[in-house]
């Protein structure tokens, strides 16, 4: 085993650790007989508590899209998209075609399951892999494209170098990430990491310069971090109001009993500063 084989596999197993502790692939089989048991194609919006893995929900990633101005004629490639929420939104109302990879083997086999009870295996295709060491060959993709994906990665810079590498002259990276805020060390477990061993935020200028110097220049720079704290409060207060959504599988199914104290952790993270969301549209000239 050669050291970048080692490092892949390890990265994997801490990765699937956190993400997909349980029995996911035998808890989507149940979620795709409730939503489809009538013998209707899959209603990608009622999957979205589960698989807009990312705060802002579908909200954002349609805010994402009309940011970077995405058509049907680009070829997107998300990078760390889980299970394939986003890109099956995209493929389904906008006609792109998208590819996702991700480290999970368990998370691409469920998505491609997804995939196909929604009828968009013709647009939507998902690859086991390492977004630091991506499979694609040079100028690839219009678009590059990560919600919540950098947070795990430490090598931010290799990251964005393989995402320029792939991507074509003229083409977009559409972000939206969690960055380190001023106001103190995260609070864990959070969604994305149970222990600071596992979490990798940089503060935005740290994440503006990685980008810069891997050739990807700004279009346009958001900080979310007001929207999205408005999103989790209007979101608890119809859970209070209204109880949860009968037949809607929510992120506990993947991230286990913990799940309710990240949600708690990310929103008090969100409002004492010690994170931010922002949102950004770069260029690769």
């Amino acid at each position: 085993m050669n050291e970048d084989t080692r490092l892949f596999n390890n990265a994997e197993s801490e990765h699937t650790r956190h993400y997909a502790p349980g029995d996911i692939e035998g808890a989507i089989t149940t979620v795709l007989a409730t939503l489809t048991g009538d013998g209707s194609p899959l209603d990608i919006e009622r999957l979205a508590g589960l698989d807009q893995f990312h705060s802002g929900g579908l909200e954002a990633t349609r805010l994402l899209a009309r940011h970077a101005a995405i058509t049907a004629a680009d070829h997107v490639l998300d990078v760390g998209g889980g299970l394939g929420g986003p890109a099956r939104l995209l493929a389904h109302e906008l006609g792109c075609q998208v590819t996702v990879i991700d480290l999970t083997e368990a998370y691409c086999r469920v998505g491609e399951r997804l995939t196909a009870a929604a009828g968009l295996t013709e647009r939507v295709r998902f690859w086991h892999g390492d977004a630091l060491n991506q499979p694609f060959a040079d100028q690839s993709f219009d678009v590059g494209w990560t919600q919540h994906s950098s947070m795990n990665i430490d090598n931010k810079a290799q990251l964005y170098s393989e995402i320029h590498r792939v991507l074509r002259p003229g083409g977009r990276l559409a972000l939206y990430e969690v960055v380190a805020g001023a106001g103190g060390p995260a609070l864990f477990p959070t969604p994305w990491a149970r222990t600071a061993a596992t979490s990798f935020l940089v503060t935005p200028e740290v994440l503006r310069a990685l980008l810069a110097d891997a050739g990807l220049h700004e279009r346009s720079w958001h900080d979310q971090s007001p929207w999205v704290g408005n999103w989790l409060r209007e979101r608890q207060a119809e859970r209070l109001q209204r109880g949860p959504a009968p037949n809607a599988p929510q992120l506990q199914l993947l991230l286990g009993a913990d799940f309710p104290t990240m949600a708690r952790n990310l929103a008090v993270n969100l409002q004492e500063g010690r994170i931010a969301v922002v949102e950004g549209i770069l260029e690769r000239r």
